[in-house]
């Protein structure tokens, strides 16, 4: 059942009976999120019951669009005074969500107004040097730019899923804080602004969309045309790199999606809400890949994530995902 399609009353209902807490009374969407591990990609990633005790469920898992008080059931009113599991209610996602400072915000702000303005100078100089001679370039230089970005956003999303604390210096509460708050309130995301959703990826745009306005301005017309497709592909690299978040925060996102969004999940040009799904049973350990994670099932299949995982473990003695455990656990 896709709630974002019911009519209003009717959606109240199901969000009622979500609220209830039913966890075997799955609609189809939520059965065929399931069945996804060992259907469409032909290899159990988990199995059905491992998603059904491990996540949430698959519409508004948090209760983000919370239902007015008179409207829950007695059970549900009691249950609201026990510790929570997941959601904004979790404790450990209270305390993490106020590690949100002021200056981390005005980090946000600047990187994401340079991002912005060196994209659009950089589009500009694209166009400029560009010859219809070379659109298959282009499209090549598309897809390569899309892997590379997929695979960044996996590498990155493990790293920072998997190793260090927030109690480490400067990266601790800047930056590994949100990976820790969006295990235990996954829809945390979606409450979220432009600003704060986009600032660190953006950020890791700048040196890429930066050095490409450098090669423009100081290389030859001829050496311009020579490097073209190295430029479109770190070009649309780049922009891939910084919309990954919003990609991501749309996978959270259950109502009011513009339908071209839509229409680029149901056909996985970018990250599905129930692909991503399989990422969110704890312990959260694979489907990292967050862009469009078409290199999700590859990596898993070849077991590269926890390969890597017994090699640091073995070498470092550090378990994986313990800061994460640990952040997980503080439900009272």
């Amino acid at each position: 059942m896709d709630l974002i399609s019911l009519p209003p009353c009717s959606r109240r209902t199901e969000l009622t009976a979500m609220a209830n807490e039913q966890p075997m009374a799955l609609s189809p969407a939520s059965t065929s999120a399931i069945k996804i591990s060992t259907t469409f990609l032909k290899t159990p990633v988990k199995t059905d019951q491992e998603i059904l005790q491990n996540s949430m469920l698959e519409d508004d898992p948090n209760s983000n669009t919370i239902l007015p008080s008179n409207e829950l059931s007695e059970e549900h009113r009691t249950s609201l005074e026990k510790p929570a599991r997941w959601g904004p209610r979790h404790k450990g996602a209270q305390e993490l969500a106020k590690l949100y400072s002021n200056g981390k915000r005005t980090q946000e702000l600047i990187c994401v107004y340079i991002c912005i303005s060196l994209m659009i100078l950089n589009l500009g100089l694209i166009l400029r040097h560009f010859r219809l001679e070379r659109i298959s370039n282009v499209v090549v230089a598309a897809i390569f730019g899309i892997l590379t970005a997929d695979f960044g956003s996996g590498l990155v999303h493990w790293g920072a899923d998997t190793w260090g604390s927030v109690d480490l210096p400067i990266v601790g509460k800047n930056f590994l804080r949100p990976f820790r708050e969006h295990h235990i309130d996954p829809t945390s995301i979606t409450r979220h602004d432009f600003i704060e959703t986009n600032g660190d990826n953006f950020m890791v745009a700048l040196p890429i969309l930066g050095k490409l306005a450098w090669n423009f301005f100081t290389k030859t017309n001829a050496e311009i045309q020579q490097d073209y497709a190295i430029s479109a592909y770190l070009f649309l690299c780049s922009i891939f790199i910084a919309m990954t978040n919003q990609i991501h925060k749309w996978s959270h996102t259950y109502w009011g999606l513009p339908k071209w969004v839509l229409f680029l999940q149901n056909h996985h040009i970018i990250l599905p809400r129930r692909h991503h799904r399989i990422h969110h049973v704890a312990p959260h350990e694979t489907y990292f890949c967050i862009t469009t994670g078409w290199l999700n099932w590859p990596l898993e299949k070849i077991k590269f994530w926890s390969t890597l995982e017994a090699i640091i473990e073995l070498s470092t003695g550090h378990k994986p995902r313990a800061d994460d455990f640990k952040w997980a656990q503080k439900r009272t």
